[in-house]
């Protein structure tokens, strides 16, 4: 049965069948075909070793990928002689396995080898963590089939017994392995067996799965496996050798091989596999270690511990579960509710939560309604926890749902060598970059739609990626509901997403015709500008080290100071009165009579999963603050509000969503306002309450925290000081920072709420007690007082 080099690779070459590569099923009969050859050759070897003789206590044993029937073509051999230490002497065994050695090595295959005993194995799988996984596939070549069963049945107890002790050593060694590898779903060059989501994690998902400790995924677990193997089986033919790094050499002789068109397709199903093995690997990790701690010792019954989130929605062992009481199958944005919390929380969310967001939620309608936009918006605001729920949202096809444009885009690669990732992936990376510079606009929602459209257009033949895709982004934009005018401006984002960074390197900064082509760029609008000046940042920073340097932020800082002593900033809000308290002669009647009464008057009108709340009130020093914490003390969340003073009264339209569901309490608001007026302050005592709460669950932080902004708006009202507030939202800020206004004897004229994006882009009308605007040293210490109550939680 020896064989030369040239023999023996030609034979498993052959059995390849390149005829056949790409037909259905051809690689796993290609694989068992090879498993077959490789058992019944070393089996003829075997026999020649030992003379035909029968060998009671002693067999050959492989482990590895031959042992699972999944060697390549050229794929080398892991093999262990076996011996129960007593049937022979050492030195017969030691010369049988040279014979046996000697002419594998004669043949050309690469061989990994060991001499044990049943007890060595056990003792080396004890020690040595790879090889306790590698023993768990050992197989039986050929020889004792009891000696292989001893030392198989031995090794896979051990690893039972102490896999909760092992656990740890096995998560730190695959932080170890992926972070030297790289993840396969975004290497140019991927190693298909060590990197995050290769051959080699499948393994660790069976050596879980053995240990009893989490059962793994299959279905399309497994055919990402699969083709896997496939591409590993084609480099190795293309190659003549034993690789399994695929580097762009080898890339178009592989595709050809495997019947794809081209390589980039080929490197595209080579990324959606690794990302599905990588996300059930880290999943399956996730269900080990719960299972874990289940096992821990514990005083009292195993109740799981569940922290409300809100909408029905809980943290519970480190994922984001859906309670026994939630509108799953009657409210559309519960899968972007979930969304939302899972990553603010920067936890991901259940496999099964998943699979019932997907199949069970009804879609949202088209176009979208405010508050899904709103949602969807806060979502890209969340910052690094994005990536990892933007993960599992996509592998449970909820992202398609949304986005029918991202299929296209899914696991795309990008030949230039700056880029870091996949298209998609890059997309998602930016918008975690934008998130973190949206108190530097004032539309922090096109900024972020805009990052995760930027390179929608990079599509197989389009041949300017930004000219293609700025069509897609508004079309993608109307159908989620967006306003016209805002889907023209992420269009015009998209399409001139490269300019300000191509003029700055590339031509005179200071040079009037190029600051005049990005004033152009930008549609003379500087609102637009502050938008593409933040997301050419955030797409060069999502793309990598080298696309956003020191050199190409001090050229860029050059061409903004030249566009900015050119443009001027665009008007205010529109201060309009809110119309359902407000008539054209005035107040309504029923505000008029409950002023004669001497109370507020408060309407709830529901907005389809949101609530218009409109409260008017006797105005005095202070009443903003308390309205906004009684809303906060309810548990509402404000998304936006108008504030007016209509004669002497208050007319407040305030726009508020609850996390439980619950409709917002107009009598509760009524005494509430009652009671603050005479001077009772105990009524806010549930917000204290609810923010003791928020801080210990982090469920309503955002994940990119940074430095509030507030700044006057020059020549903004001739009667009042116009102050603009930029921070990032929280329960109770309002209420914060009108008790700022108020402990400064400042009044709020009338004031324009919103929030976008989780921040808060507030601009208050401010006078002072003789209803004048405020005075310069007024104004500078206010300003200081706002921005301080804005990063140091409560105010008092």
């Amino acid at each position: 049965m020896a064989a030369d080099k040239t023999e023996l690779t030609k034979v498993r070459l052959d059995l390849a069948d390149t005829r056949a590569f790409a037909q259905p099923g051809a690689g796993a009969r290609r694989r068992d075909a090879l498993a077959g050859f490789g058992r019944d050759w070393l089996a003829g070897l075997w026999a020649e070793a030992t003379d035909n003789e029968a060998t009671p206590g002693v067999a050959l044993a492989a482990i590895g990928s031959l042992a699972r029937r999944e060697a390549g073509p050229l794929s080398d051999y892991d093999l262990v002689l076996l011996h129960d230490g007593r049937s022979r002497s050492a030195s017969a065994i030691d010369a049988l396995a040279n014979r046996l050695w000697y002419p594998i090595w004669d043949a050309g295959v690469r061989l990994d080898h060991s001499v044990r005993t049943v007890n060595q194995c056990r003792t080396v799988a004890s020690g040595d963590l790879s090889a306790a996984i590698g023993l768990l596939d050992l197989c039986l070549v050929t020889g004792d089939p009891e000696v292989v069963a001893a030392a198989r049945a031995t090794v896979a107890h051990d690893w039972r017994a102490g896999a909760r002790q092992r656990l740890p050593d096995l998560v730190s060694s695959l932080g170890v392995r992926h972070a030297r590898q790289g993840e396969l779903a975004h290497c140019l060059e991927p190693d298909l067996k060590e990197a995050h989501g290769g051959l080699r994690d499948m393994s660790i998902l069976r050596a879980l799965t053995a240990a009893w400790l989490a059962d793994r995924p299959h279905g399309d677990v497994d055919a990402a496996h699969s083709l896997l193997l496939d591409v590993r089986d084609a480099l190795h033919v293309v190659t003549g050798r034993g690789r399994d790094r695929l580097g762009r050499e080898e890339q178009d002789s592989v595709a050809a091989l495997l019947g794809y068109a081209t390589s980039d397709d080929l490197l595209t199903e080579v990324s959606r596999s690794g990302r599905t093995i990588a996300y059930a690997l880290d999943g399956t990790v996730r269900r080990a270690s719960q299972s874990q701690r289940a096992r821990a010792p514990r005083i009292g019954p195993r109740r799981p511990e569940m922290a409300p989130l809100g909408w029905g929605l809980y943290a519970s062992d480190g994922e984001v579960v859906l309670g026994a009481q939630s509108w799953l199958e009657r409210d559309p944005l519960v899968p972007l509710r979930a969304a939302v919390v899972a990553a603010r929380a920067r936890l991901p969310i259940a496999p099964v939560t998943l699979t019932n967001l997907a199949t069970r939620a009804p879609h949202v309608s088209e176009p979208w309604p405010e508050l899904a936009r709103d949602l969807f918006t806060d979502l890209l605001a969340s910052g690094p926890g994005l990536v990892l729920v933007w993960e599992g949202l996509d592998q449970a096809g909820i992202i398609d749902q949304w986005l029918p444009e991202w299929s296209a885009l899914r696991s795309r690669p990008q030949r230039n060598a700056v880029h870091r990732h996949t298209v998609d992936r890059h997309l998602v990376e930016a918008a975690v970059h934008a998130a973190g510079l949206v108190r530097s606009v004032a539309r922090p929602d096109l900024l972020l739609m805009a990052a995760l459209f930027h390179d929608v257009g990079k599509l197989p033949n389009a041949h300017d990626h930004s000219v293609a895709g700025a069509p897609i982004a508004e079309a993608a934009m109307l159908r989620m509901g967006f306003a016209a005018k805002d889907a023209a401006t992420v269009r015009r984002l998209v399409r001139e997403h490269l300019t300000l960074v191509e003029l700055a390197t590339r031509r005179d900064a200071s040079d009037p015709a190029t600051i005049a082509a990005a004033i152009d760029a930008a549609g003379h609008d500087l609102g637009t500008y502050d938008l593409l000046l933040a997301l050419t940042e955030a797409d060069a920073t999502a793309t990598g080290p080298t696309a956003w340097t020191d050199w190409r932020a001090a050229l860029i800082r050059q061409l903004d100071a030249g566009v900015r002593a050119r443009l001027r900033p665009s008007g205010l809000p529109d201060a309009a009165a809110p119309a359902a308290v407000a008539e054209p002669g005035g107040l309504s009647g029923p505000v008029r009579s409950a002023m004669a009464r001497g109370e507020a008057h408060v309407e709830v009108h529901g907005e389809g999963g949101s609530w218009r709340v409109d409260v008017c009130d006797a105005d005095r020093l202070g009443l903003f603050a308390d309205t906004a914490g009684l809303m906060a003390s309810q548990g509402l969340l404000v998304r936006s509000a108008v504030l007016r003073t209509v004669e002497g009264v208050a007319v407040d339209e305030w726009h508020v969503e609850s996390p439980t569901g619950t409709e917002p309490d107009a009598a509760g608001l009524v005494r509430g306002l009652r009671r603050l007026a005479a001077g009772d302050r105990s009524v806010l005592g549930r917000l204290d309450r609810r923010r003791h709460g928020q801080v210990r669950s982090g469920s309503s932080t955002y994940g990119v925290p940074g430095q509030a902004r507030a700044f006057l708006v020059p020549g903004g009202s001739a009667d009042s000081t116009v102050l603009e507030v930029r921070a990032d939202d929280r329960r109770g800020l309002l209420h914060d920072v009108g008790a700022a206004f108020a402990r400064a004897g400042v009044s709020v004229r009338s004031a324009h709420i919103a929030t976008h994006a989780g921040q808060t882009l507030d601009t208050f009308y401010l006078t002072d007690a003789a209803r004048a605007p405020l005075g310069p040293a007024e104004t500078a210490r206010l300003v200081g007082l706002v921005i301080d109550t804005c990063e140091g939680g409560t105010s008092g």
